[in-house]
């Protein structure tokens, strides 16, 4: 690899490190292996007894932080860099600018799950209120590095896969950077599965995203089917060529808007949010509602405004999204009045503000914006979701405190 792509793909080179190092750092310690034939012993270092350093409890979560933390700094450093990686990855202040959101949603998280990480069934987190040595025997009898380096090498993970897909070019690579953050989100949703609550909220996030991943994967084959390609530049040429809809492109766009709108949250695909976020812990949740959204709109907007957005401004989406639009935002703000758990209010509010930016996108859709304003509808999008992730974020680390006091 070159230095330059090297420095185009920095952020995501760093929370790859930041991964590798959670395998192998905590898990350093004195073992040694004999040379065979004689009886020399060398240090291996990985296994025995783990060093004093490796032992802390509290090292997977400084090397997630301090990872996601640097990707943040260096997307920040390298906002106006642009290039290409390959054929399927293109860096631009675009896809920085959502590398940005979603490291910052995912260093509060992790800066959130400092010492309130339960690692046995049965155990509350440690508490800054109490005497020294209950927290240490908390401490001791709680948290266990192999358990917070699993949530932590999830939390990395789940941000490689949402950076890499903001730079994706092909509709294939797209699907599988999305595929990986979702995942990886889902285990998260279900991470304390000792609670019946967080194993049936993860179980039916999982089913519910697996059947949706299904549904967006036959309609990019059917995409495929019509174009022969899935680069997303090939396939905008193709429908700006088309003087009448092809059935199989219809389709297939219609059935990536389903996967789509299930990602952003939006009626009738959000039937599995309240549950997920209600289940999963705080920080998690809060993931959720800010970066994973983000994510599903980055994913919508590639397709809608760069495949099948045509020069005259007549979207065939228009109408169904406009109508998603006006029920999400309508269904979110009402559900919520029925709901007195705290993280399902949050849930139906999140829903409703997907509601608000899919009416931004249909604006775009109905040919009434010139390019200008375009863009500057696109911007407002991307302001929506910087300060969705500050003040909703916010939000669910002050339930996590709460949660944490009991």
């Amino acid at each position: 690899m070159d230095p330059d792509t090297a420095q185009l793909i920095l952020p995501e080179l760093l929370m790859l490190g930041g991964i590798i190092a959670m395998i192998l750092v905590p898990n350093l310690g004195d073992a040694t292996m004999r040379i065979p034939l004689t009886r020399t012993r060398i240090p291996i270092l990985i296994g025995g007894t783990r060093f004093t350093t490796t032992n802390n409890p509290k090292l997977p979560n400084q090397i997630a932080t301090t990872a996601l933390a640097l990707a943040f700094l260096t997307s920040l450093l390298f906002l106006g860099e642009e290039g290409e990686v390959g054929n399927s990855l293109h860096v631009d202040e675009f896809s920085r600018m959502f590398t940005l959101v979603f490291t910052a949603a995912l260093v509060l998280a992790s800066l959130a799950t400092t010492a309130r990480l339960p690692a046995r069934p049965g155990a509350s987190a440690p508490l800054d209120t109490d005497s020294t040595a209950r927290s240490d025997g908390k401490v001791n009898a709680l948290i266990d590095n192999r358990r917070q380096v699993d949530f932590h090498i999830l939390l990395l993970t789940t941000g490689l896969g949402m950076s890499l897909m903001a730079m994706a070019t092909n509709l294939f690579m797209l699907f599988v950077c999305l595929e990986l953050a979702s995942l990886s989100s889902y285990v998260l949703v279900a991470f304390h599965k000792e609670a019946d609550v967080g194993g049936e909220a993860g179980t039916k996030y999982f089913i519910v995203g697996s059947v949706v991943s299904a549904v967006g994967i036959y309609g990019m084959s059917l995409l495929y089917l019509w174009n022969g390609s899935l680069d997303m530049a090939d396939l905008a040429t193709s429908w700006d060529a088309m003087e009448t809809m092809d059935p199989f492109a219809a389709i297939g766009v219609g059935l990536m808007l389903v996967a789509f709108g299930f990602k952003v949250g939006a009626a009738p695909f959000h039937l599995a949010v309240p549950d997920a976020y209600a289940g999963a812990s705080s920080p998690v949740a809060g993931v959720l509602a800010t970066a994973s959204k983000a994510m599903g709109f980055v994913a919508l907007m590639r397709l809608l405004l760069v495949v099948t957005m045509p020069s005259v401004g007549q979207a065939f989406w228009l109408l169904a999204l406009a109508i998603v639009a006006v029920v999400t935002m309508t269904w979110g703000n009402l559900a919520a009045l029925t709901s007195d758990n705290p993280k399902r209010v949050l849930a139906y509010s999140s829903v409703a503000h997907a509601g608000y930016m899919l009416a931004a996108l249909t604006a775009i859709g109905s040919g009434l914006a010139d390019p200008d304003t375009s863009t500057l509808i696109v911007t407002a999008v991307v302001f929506h979701l910087v300060v969705l992730v500050l003040f909703k974020m916010g939000a669910f680390l002050v339930l996590s405190m709460l949660e944490a006091e009991g």
